[in-house]
């Protein structure tokens, strides 16, 4: 990878902090990064890598910083960039919040971790939960943690320390699905996706080995079972415990979990959505008077799952006012610096349909039509059910303790980017 040197700095190109991991760069070359910066954008050329002479910059933006990273050689940019978010990742699970004030408040954490994260161009130790247990914020607690390293920092599995104990052991799998949806007026399904994550809240002792199955169509195939309902996952994404090698071979899914809470696995589905909650719309603008609204819900789901906190979002004109409501269940109210109505529905069942009126006023003067047609969008969440059809089939747990652990499964579907456009 070989990055020489890692700077951060605030909007106006000022270094708030930097480590230099190899000094074959001249630490000044930094000042020539925003005139180049600047340069570029006024041309119109913006790019991730920049040049000056023979050194190189390659930079990302989060927040009100600047990250950038300098090198002279012709370094692998994918895994700089890589290690650039993940300095993002791991300062954020410790701040919260990544920005200028974190930087200046958190100054000697900060240079702690990027000695840490890196050494001499190369990357180190990136786990935040492992840093975690010698870098801590309280500086006095730094002194005595120093003296020992957990030995996970030198372990093959970096992610997870040894002699981890838990009277119970248990783990907690949550498969959850955001469902993606755009609706043209006429009603038809222009666009729809899922987009799944499998995460888990690992408590177990020692160090386990874990094996997932899900009703994954190529496994199936694979070993000649294509009986039930299968899905096909695209853009799968691991957490670095999971064997790539394995699942590429035979489809498992074999990690050694890192303690606690983590993401497993995220995917995505490019499917044709039935939208699970549909609406219908009517909206009429009486010039100079009035606006009547109403709108139609109704869940186009199995009648046993209960959709919760459902949000029906719609737009109104900048100029409405004297709200007034009517629902067959819920609550609607008024949020005037969005221009919105929400109806908000605690609890819908599958199959159920609700109503909605809403009047506004408008003022005598006819305002301009030039502020679009925002789309009314839904918000949404349905315990115990996937969209895809997507199941744990089993969850092994070995450990050479031989101790018996349970796995707890958890579906949940809930709504992404999901927007049914109006007519008017």
């Amino acid at each position: 990878m070989s990055a020489s040197a890692i700077f951060v700095l605030d909007l106006k190109g000022k270094v708030l902090i930097c480590r230099n991991y190899k000094g074959d760069v001249d630490m000044a070359e930094i000042d020539h990064f925003m005139p180049l910066l600047m340069q570029h954008e006024e041309e119109g050329l913006l790019s991730p890598v920049m040049s000056h002479g023979n050194v190189h910059f390659m930079w990302i933006k989060h927040s009100n910083l600047y990250l950038v990273a300098t090198t002279n050689k012709n370094s692998n940019a994918s895994l700089v960039y890589s290690f650039l978010y993940k300095i993002v990742e791991v300062f954020t699970e410790y701040f919260k919040e990544l920005e200028e004030e974190s930087i200046q408040d958190n100054f000697v954490v900060v240079y702690e971790l990027l000695d840490e994260l890196m050494d001499f161009g190369f990357p180190q130790t990136t786990e935040s939960k492992i840093l975690q247990e010698y870098i801590t914020q309280e500086s006095a607690k730094l002194e005595v943690a120093k003296s020992k390293v957990p030995t996970t920092v030198t372990n093959a599995v970096s992610w997870r320390s040894e002699g981890i104990k838990y009277k119970k052991n248990e783990v907690f799998i949550d498969v959850i699905e955001s469902i993606n949806v755009l609706v043209n007026a006429n009603g038809s399904v222009m666009s729809s996706d899922i987009v799944g994550s499998i995460k888990l809240k690992t408590m177990l002792s020692g160090m386990p080995e874990l094996r997932l199955g899900l009703n994954d169509r190529v496994l199936f195939a694979l070993t000649g079972r294509d009986k039930g309902k299968t899905v096909v996952m695209e853009d799968v994404k691991f957490h670095q415990c999971v064997r790539l090698s394995r699942f590429e071979s035979d489809r498992t899914i074999s990690f050694i979990p890192p303690d606690g809470e983590s993401e497993l696995m995220s995917y995505r589905i490019n499917t044709h959505v039935k939208p699970l909650i549909w609406i219908e719309s009517v909206i009429e603008k009486f010039s100079h008077s009035r606006v009547e609204i109403m709108v139609k819900a109704k869940g186009q789901f199995k009648k046993q799952s209960v959709a919760n906190n459902v949000e029906v979002r719609v737009p109104v004109p900048s100029d409405a006012d004297s709200p007034k409501f009517k629902t067959s269940t819920g609550s609607a109210k008024y949020v005037p610096e969005k221009n919105l109505v929400v109806w908000t529905i605690k609890s819908f069942p599958g199959g159920k349909e609700f109503l909605m009126r809403a009047h506004f006023g408008l003022p005598s003067v006819e305002k301009d039509e030039a502020e679009g047609k925002p789309p009314i969008t839904v918000k949404f969440e349905i315990p115990y059910f996937t969209v895809s059809g997507i199941q744990v089939r089993y969850m092994k747990i070995i450990e050479k303790s031989g101790y018996q652990a349970l796995p707890w499964v958890r579906y949940i579907t809930q709504s992404g980017d999901y927007q049914l456009r109006t007519n008017v």
